[in-house]
Parts: C-alpha cells; structure tokens; sequence
C-alpha cells in the first residue's frame, strides 16, 4: 500500500467513526434542492453510514435515480408497486433496517402529505412503517414556508416527535430573499450526529456483556452457541451516545465496537463473570446480553481428542457460574440490573420466572426461533419486562431497539 494512500485511509476511517455502520433512508422530494441529497448521501457515508434512497415521482424530475444509485452504492427505490424491487427489499423491509429516515429536501406539499399520513407512495409507506427516528429538512420558497398551513403542518410533525433540521435563511432560487432554504448537507450531518447525544445517562457507568463465551473440550474443540454479539454492542453505543462511561464485555465476536467504549475480551464464562464483577463495583447499570455457555466439560483434554475409529463420544457437563444472578446479589450490585431471555417457546412465562429468581429489575424477552429476529440477525423484537410493567419493542433494527431501551432504563434509573 502507498504511504500517502494508508494516511489518507486511516485518516477517513477515524472521521467516519461518527456514524459508523448507522442505516440511513434518505427520502428525496419534487423541490430544486434535490440536487443537495446527493451531497448529503456523500458526507453520511464519510461519517461511515450505509444509505438507501427513496425518491418521490417529483424528486425523479429535479436529479435522476442514477446519479443517487451511483453516490450510494445502492439500488434507488422510486415506486411504491414495483413488483421487482418488493422481491428484493420491500417497503416494509426497508423500514426496519433503517436507524433513522431523513427527508430532505422535503417540499410544501411533501410536509402537508407527511402530516396526513398518506402511504399511496414508498416514501409515505416508509415513512409509516419505520420505527426509527424521523426527521425533515424543509426546501420551499420563503412565501410557502411563512404560510399558515406549513406552519401548522410543521408544529404538527413536531408534536408526533418527528425533528425538523432548518430551514436556512438568504437568496433562493426564484429570487427571493428569506426563510426556507435547505439546510447545507454538513449541516444536516451536523444535526443528525448531535440528535443521537441525548445525556440522559451522564454522568453513569453501564457494564454491558456481549456475544457468546467457549468452553473448551481441547486445544481445538470447544462448546458455544450462534450468538453475534450485536445486540450487545448495538446497547454499548447506546449508552455511549446517552453520555455513559460505558464497560463492554465481549466474548469471541466479529463485531466493532463504537469508539469510546472500554472493551474487555473474554472467552469463557469464568472468564466473563471475573470481568462483570471487577467492572460492576461502583457501576449504577449492569446488562448481561450475552448468551454464555451455561455447562462446560468437566475435564479439558490436553491434547487433540482423535476420532480414532470411536463412533461415539460421552461428555459429562458440569454447571458454569450463572453471572448475572451473581451479580443481581453481590454486595456491589448496580442500582439496576437487566437481563436477556432468549426463548424459543412460552417466551413471556420463561422470561417473568428468571426476573424473579435471578432478583432482575428488568429483563428482555424475546423469542429466537424467529429467524427474521434471531441470532445473527441485523433486526430484534420484544418485550421489556419489570415486576410491574410490560414494553413491547416492535421489529426494528437492533440499534433503534437498542436506544429505545437505553432510553427506558435511564428514565427508570432516574425515578428510582
């Protein structure tokens, strides 16, 4: 590799980390600031975003689907009833694996059919669908933008939680002078960045475990299970956008973690408890995600185990220490301790009798049989359950459940 290149490379590495691996759905309407979506797709990819592109009938006019196929890297997709691109990401699909939806620019008209909930085009379906945050760029001339009906349309958004990103003020295509610019692309990045800071954890130190543990039967041989880790991690980032000092402890996991997170690599179960417990005193959160092994081999092989012609082999399994209950009743016990139940039947019923029996404050269920939500992969649902309550968490990407349940648990630590 040349030198000069390798810098560089590094160099863009370290200012994509803002927004490392985050899916954004860039929704484009009929204004003649579309052309700025391509420069928008550009700066969030350099911040490391993966980014889709929904374009209206209109904004088709303004810039071609080519040009934002080839800025990002994906197919663009412009109909609602396009019975090929339903084949290969449907609306519904699409609205799951987006972390957030930003439309921009989003025109007078686009606003208004934002308030009413039409879904008669992909952009409104998507729009509908997603369960991940929202936000609207305005592009509009400054009498459109100063009327009564987009003021109200406007307030209306922000009531039903969704943020608006401008508009700027100065000259304007038509050659007026005013409010109702688009936001520059570095601007709007600028903002989406600063959205996923909330600070409703500073000040806090979360310990978080993560992906599976081994237990070996040999040097080569060992015991585990399918989990990725990303869920674990989905929550460190989480918690280190809600302010928190955040510890992560991780099994063997092909997944990176945000930077600024404090990462412990374990391997085995006693391995992952000794860490939890050295990690937990004077922590105010404990969230075991992990998945670890809870049997391991009695005796450990020194040697390979051969085949040798055997046509069968006896195992004898003896119990690993259970971490978070040994944690949820240690003398240094955070001030909530969170547990995982990953079922494959009777999954609420399962959930509720490890809450109880492990001392938990919460615990998330969810049923893992459920290949779309499963281990591995990239979506996740279920229900947050307390002693007193339940929070169903709908599909949706791992890292927009992730912050709805970081942001639970800190209203939570706060009441408490």
């Amino acid at each position: 590799m040349n030198a000069t290149f390798g810098v560089n490379f590094l160099l863009c590495i370290g200012q994509m980390a803002r927004l490392l691996n985050r899916n954004f759905i860039i929704g484009v309407t009929g204004s003649i600031a579309a052309y700025k979506a391509a420069e928008l797709t550009r700066e969030l990819i350099r911040e490391g975003a993966s980014v889709r592109v929904v374009m209206t009938e209109g904004a088709c006019e303004f810039i071609t689907p080519l040009t934002m196929q080839a800025l990002s890297g994906n197919p663009v997709h412009t109909g609602l009833l396009d019975t090929e691109a339903e084949a290969a990401m449907g609306h519904i699909e699409l609205a799951r694996w987006a972390d957030s939806v930003i439309v921009a620019p989003a025109s007078a008209d686009s606003i208004a059919r934002l308030v009413q909930g039409r879904a008669d085009d992909l952009l409104g379906a998507c729009v509908l669908a997603t369960p991940a945050p929202i936000f609207v760029a305005p592009a509009m001339n400054q009498e459109m933008w100063a009327k009564a009906a987009t003021q109200e349309n406007i307030g209306v958004l922000r009531e039903r939680g969704i943020e608006i990103l401008g508009p700027d003020s100065g000259s304007q295509a038509c050659g007026d002078i005013g409010a109702g610019r688009l936001l520059e692309p570095t601007e709007i990045v600028e903002s989406l960045i600063a959205s996923f800071s909330t600070g409703d954890l500073a000040g806090k130190h979360v310990v978080i475990t993560a992906g599976p543990t081994r237990e070996p039967l040999c040097p080569v041989r060992y015991i585990s299970n399918r989990s990725s880790g990303k869920m674990g991690y989905a929550l460190a980032e989480a918690c280190l956008n809600a302010g928190a000092r955040t510890t992560l402890i991780s099994g063997p996991v092909h997944c990176d973690a945000a930077p600024g997170v404090d990462v412990v690599e374990v391997e085995t179960t006693r391995e992952m408890l000794e860490a939890s417990m050295t990690a937990t005193d004077g922590a105010d959160i404990f969230i075991g995600a992990a998945a670890v092994v809870d049997f391991k081999p009695e005796t450990v092989a020194a040697q390979k185990i051969k085949r040798a012609g055997s046509e069968s082999m006896e195992l004898k399994l003896v119990a690993n220490p259970d971490i978070i209950a040994t944690i949820a009743t240690s003398d240094t016990r955070p001030n909530l301790v969170v547990g995982f139940a990953a079922e494959t039947n009777d999954v609420s019923a399962y959930a509720r009798d490890k809450l109880k029996r492990k001392n938990l404050d919460f615990i998330f269920a969810n049923d893992v049989s459920d290949k779309a939500i499963g281990f591995n992969s990239d979506s996740n649902a279920g229900t947050l359950i307390s002693a007193n309550n339940e929070i169903v968490m709908a599909v949706s990407s791992k890292r927009v459940l992730a912050e709805t349940m970081i942001a639970e648990l800190a209203k939570h630590l706060s009441e408490k």
